[in-house]
This record gives C-alpha cells, sequence and structure tokens, in this order.
C-alpha cells in the first residue's frame, strides 16, 4: 500500500515510480533550442565566403619553431584559397550535424561547439596572413604572445569565479586590476623589490575586496552599484596620484624593477610548448598555478563544497552551521587579493611603469571570460587564452599589412567579447544565489 499513489481523477493506483519516470519523461522533452545550429550555420556561410570563396591566392606561412628551440620545425604553409574553403567546407559540415541533432531533439556537444570555433579561427587567420603584404608570422610568438596577455584576464576572471560561487557578484574586477597595478609599481619603485611590489598588489586587490563586500554583505547595498562606484573611485585615485606623485618623481615613485622572464632548462627549448608553460615570468607561472588551485579547492575540498552551497542556497547553508556572510567576506576578499596580483603583471611584466587606465577595460574581458567560462576556472582560463589571442593577433596582423582595416582590427578582442558572451555561450546558469544579499534568519 505504501508503494502506491491515488490518481486524483480516477482513483486508480498507480506506481509511485511510474510518477517519477513520467516527471522525467516531461523535463527531458523540453525543446532544443534552434540557437547553435542557425549560429552554427551563419558564421559557415560567412566564413565560405569570405574565407573560401573571396579568399587571396597567396601562401600563409606559419612558423613553429623559434631560434631559441633545441630542435626546428619546418614552417607551416597553407595556400590561402583551398586552405579556407576547405575549413569552411567542415565547419558547414559541423553545422549540418547540429542542425541534423537538432531535428533529433538533441542538443549539440560542446565539442561540436569547440570545434566550430578552432576552425573558425584558423580559417579566418589564414584568411588575414594570406592577404598581408608579408604573408608569414611566427604561429609560436603568436600563442605564447596571446598567453602572456591573457595572465591578467585569467586572474580576474578567477577572482569573479571566487566571488560569484560564494553568491557576490564581482563587477570591481577592473578596480582590483588598476589598484594591484598601481600599488606594484608605487611600492616597487619605493623599494626597489619587485617580491615585495607583488605582495603589495595582493594586499591592495583584497583591499578593494573589503570596501565591495562590506557594503554589499553587510549593509546590504546592491552589489553592482557597488562594483561599478569601485571601478570609477580607484580610477579616480590612482589618476590623481599619478598625476601629482608619479610624475612629480617618476625616478623615486614610478620606477619599479621588473619580474624577470624563467626559463626551465630543457623544458623551455621544446617548439611552442615550451615558451607556452615553461618560458615565463613569476606572475605567468603563478598563473598556471592558481588555475589549478582554484580549480582543485573548489570541486575537490571541503572547503569548496561549503563555497558552492553558501552560492547555490544559501539558507541550507545556514541551518548545516555555515557562517553563509563570513564565507562570503573572506572568498571575496581572496578574489580581490588574486586579481590584485593579475594587475602587477601590467606594471613588473608588461610595462616598466604606470600609467593612467592602464588596465583598459580588461576586468571587464575577465568578467565576460567568466561568463564564457560557465563559472569554472579551466573555463575561465580557456576563455581569457581565446580573447588575449584576439589582442594579440590584432597587434601582430597590424603590423604584417593586412588589408583588414586597423579600425576593425582593434575592436576585434571585444569583438570576441560580445560575441561569446550574446552568441556562443548558450545558455548557462551561474550560483542561484549570486547577487542576493543574506539576511540570517
Amino acid at each position: 500500500m505504501s508503494t502506491t499513489v491515488s490518481s486524483s481523477r480516477s482513483g486508480n493506483p498507480q506506481p509511485e515510480s511510474a510518477g517519477k519516470d513520467a516527471s522525467a519523461a516531461t523535463v527531458s522533452a523540453k525543446p532544443v533550442s534552434w540557437k547553435t545550429p542557425v549560429l552554427l550555420t551563419a558564421f559557415g556561410l560567412i566564413a565560405l565566403v569570405f574565407f573560401g570563396l573571396l579568399a587571396p591566392s597567396q601562401t600563409a606561412s606559419f612558423g613553429i619553431s623559434t631560434g631559441s628551440d633545441f630542435f626546428q620545425l619546418p614552417a607551416l604553409e597553407v595556400n590561402a584559397f583551398a586552405g579556407g574553403l576547405v575549413l569552411s567546407i567542415l565547419m558547414l559540415g559541423l553545422a549540418a550535424y547540429a542542425v541534423y541533432l537538432k531535428t533529433r531533439d538533441k542538443a549539440a556537444p560542446g565539442w561540436l561547439t569547440v570545434a566550430f570555433i578552432v576552425l573558425f579561427v584558423a580559417a579566418f587567420l589564414i584568411w588575414v596572413v594570406g592577404g598581408a603584404r608579408t604573408p608569414s608570422i611566427s604561429l609560436a610568438g603568436l600563442i605564447a604572445g596571446s598567453v602572456t596577455l591573457a595572465v591578467p584576464l585569467v586572474f580576474g576572471s578567477l577572482s569573479g569565479v571566487l566571488c560569484e560561487r560564494v553568491g557576490v557578484v564581482n563587477i570591481a574586477i577592473e578596480g582590483q586590476l588598476l589598484g594591484g597595478a598601481f600599488t606594484a609599481a608605487i611600492v616597487a619603485s619605493i623599494t626597489q623589490n619587485p617580491f615585495i611590489g607583488l605582495l603589495a598588489a595582493a594586499v591592495a586587490g583584497a583591499a578593494v575586496s573589503m570596501v565591495l563586500a562590506l557594503f554589499s554583505i553587510k549593509y546590504l547595498v546592491n552589489q553592482i552599484i557597488v562594483g561599478v562606484v569601485l571601478n570609477v573611485l580607484v580610477s579616480g585615485v590612482t589618476g590623481f596620484l599619478f598625476s601629482t606623485v608619479m610624475q612629480a618623481n617618476k625616478a623615486q615613485f614610478n620606477s619599479p624593477p621588473g619580474l624577470d622572464i624563467i626559463e626551465i632548462p630543457v623544458l623551455s627549448g621544446i617548439p611552442v610548448i615550451g615558451p607556452i608553460l615553461f618560458r615565463q615570468s613569476l606572475v605567468g607561472y603563478l598563473m598556471y598555478i592558481a588555475v589549478l588551485v582554484v580549480w582543485v579547492g573548489l570541486f575537490k575540498t571541503r572547503w569548496g563544497l561549503r563555497v558552492r552551497a553558501v552560492g547555490e542556497h544559501p539558507q541550507a547553508a545556514d541551518t548545516l552551521g555555515i557562517n553563509v556572510n563570513a564565507t562570503r567576506f573572506w572568498n571575496v576578499t581572496l578574489g580581490g587579493a588574486v586579481a590584485g596580483i593579475g594587475g602587477s603583471f601590467f606594471t613588473l611584466v608588461a610595462i616598466d611603469s604606470f600609467t593612467k587606465e592602464i588596465s583598459g577595460g580588461r576586468g571587464f574581458i575577465a568578467l565576460a571570460a567568466l561568463i564564457f567560462g560557465r563559472w569554472n576556472p579551466i573555463g575561465a582560463f580557456f576563455a581569457a587564452l581565446l580573447f588575449g589571442f584576439a589582442d594579440n593577433l590584432q597587434s601582430i596582423v597590424t603590423i604584417i599589412g593586412t588589408p583588414v582595416p586597423s579600425q576593425f582590427m582593434a575592436m576585434l578582442p571585444y569583438l570576441v567579447t560580445v560575441l561569446a558572451v550574446a552568441g556562443l555561450v548558450g545558455k548557462s546558469r551561474g550560483p542561484a544565489a549570486s547577487g542576493i544579499p543574506y539576511v540570517k534568519g
């Protein structure tokens, strides 16, 4: 008797498992969206026209090895017209497969979208290089430079992951990066020690985050508004101090010693992989460590389980004895410290001084990488690499004399950001309690 339930209308008993099966069938019957198949088809047709049919007839050359590699690989040469045509047909094939899956009420798998993006980027690269005055670039240099430019984006997106996983929206990533860059420059200049500057950058980022946590968690101020105000505040303060202090005595306050590139013997000489993994600054190596530590911490430890519980269902976490607001406060502070370290990259690695707005809006691109990576440290890392690739590509193709207007290439990183978040990310759900203040009781 305990295994049956009554039908509300007929009164006939039904197995309890049948009700569960019916519920599961209702969930699985949810229609699959046409969004992905339509987007893939549209971009496939664009690729066919521009990268295939209208492609130049020159041969694009891509250098794989650098002069410091311990063995040399021959350059990869591809006819721009033939290469673009083949890749475009492959893209249309993937789009057709996505349409076929939709007709069977099946969603396109994640690997299909990733493969399409890789093919599209490759076709675009061949098209751009093939039409340049000097149709040759170093592929190894392009990839290594993309990773370098992605360093602050990765740290910024990790900061966003740490904050949003615990239920706080971190719009202040831009301010944390900028504060870290300024503090690293002025402290390293005064002490003539870049390592002290690096630690100071983490403290500065944490301080900005503490303000965000204080107002949004304790005083329940709207998190978006607090983040925007902090970005404006940090921009104004650093700009004022730059004009009144740093420019007045550049030698003392704005000449930080840089962090040298550390090459790991033998491993740094491996073509392509060596410059990416084993020829980085200290901040670059910390980037890889941070991605791994945050991922393991969030998904493989008790601390991470508590953090995710607070971000998904703070009431339930509270009943289990977790101090919700304290967990949020310290997680947000940790996220700010991580972003501050990313900001130190600008003044201790990229260039040897601080300038106004040196972060250049990369905090917002890091926020986009966070969303594109679906609030996962690994996903955010690869999304940041995509944006870094777009940023580096626009610089290189301008040098080699591409026929593409320089204005278009300059907006390429931001265009990729918009397309990734609005078009390619699809449906994604952040932590359920993100942006919602928690009041105990």
